[in-house]
This record gives C-alpha cells, sequence and structure tokens, in this order.
C-alpha cells in the first residue's frame, strides 16, 4: 500500500508542501530499515489531543502529539499519529523558532518512535533529538 495520508479533525488546517513531508518521511521510513504500509497523519485542536489521551491513555494532560503504532509486523510502519495544532503553536513561540519546523519535528518524532525510538529516559530523549535533528537538517526536505 505505501500510503501517508493527512486529515484534519476540529482544525482549519492544511499542511503546506505534503508531496515533501510525504518524500521526507518515506525516506526517514527507508532510511531505518523499515516499510512503510499506511501512515494517517490527524492534525488536530488541542482539546481534541486531550480526549484522545484520557480515552486511549488514560493521561489527563495536554500534549502536542500521540503515536499509535498498528503494525503486526515488525520492520513496518502502520499507525496514526495525532498532532495539536495549537500546542506546536504555542511550542514554537515557547522555543523562538518558525511554526513550521517545529511542526515538521514533531511529525518526524512520531515516525521515529514508530521505528524502535522512545523518549522516555535522558540517553534516549538524547538519540531522539540527535535523529530529529539529523532529518531536519536534509536540505531537499526543507520547508
Amino acid at each position: 500500500m505505501s500510503t501517508i495520508n493527512f486529515f484534519c479533525e476540529d482544525v482549519s488546517f492544511e499542511l503546506p508542501s505534503s508531496n515533501t513531508i510525504t518524500n521526507w518521511l518515506k525516506y526517514a521510513i527507508t532510511t531505518e530499515g523499515y516499510d512503510l504500509i499506511e501512515l494517517n497523519y490527524i492534525f488536530c485542536s488541542d482539546e481534541y489531543l486531550h480526549k484522545v489521551n484520557i480515552e486511549y491513555l488514560e493521561h489527563d494532560y495536554y500534549t502536542d502529539i500521540i503515536t499509535f503504532d498498528n503494525s503486526e509486523e515488525s520492520q513496518r510502519v502502520e499507525g496514526d499519529i495525532f498532532i495539536s495544532i495549537d500546542r506546536v503553536r504555542d511550542n514554537a513561540v515557547d522555543h523562538g523558532i518558525p511554526f513550521l519546523q517545529e511542526l515538521q519535528r514533531v511529525i518526524i518524532h512520531g515516525v521515529l518512535h514508530l521505528v524502535g525510538y522512545n523518549d522516555k529516559t535522558d540517553t534516549q530523549q538524547k538519540q531522539m533529538t540527535e535523529k530529529e535533528n539529523a532529518y531536519l537538517s536534509l536540505p531537499k526536505f526543507q520547508l
């Protein structure tokens, strides 16, 4: 199948350069040694993602991203990634960076989870950030 889909729930948002993002994600997935089956990005509001967080993870807090791994076989990427546009905007302001740069970081962060990277410990967080930076620095995929 090998598809990446982009949806909006509860927000008015259009992903700029969706073809560039799609090619970038496919590149990252194959570089990490995985096969893409299907990946769905759902861009939503803080409130929408908060409800998902409570309902499915029993976490009562706001977050910028939730990743659900739906793959049934190893080395395959199949999942749903929910991203709060509200939270990404706020985080971009807090970090003093452009919105699209923060959005691209969050987008790749979800894929990195699906290809086996975690961010629970300081060491894992450092490795995740290094991987994010490596993929964000690729010139042909800049937004």
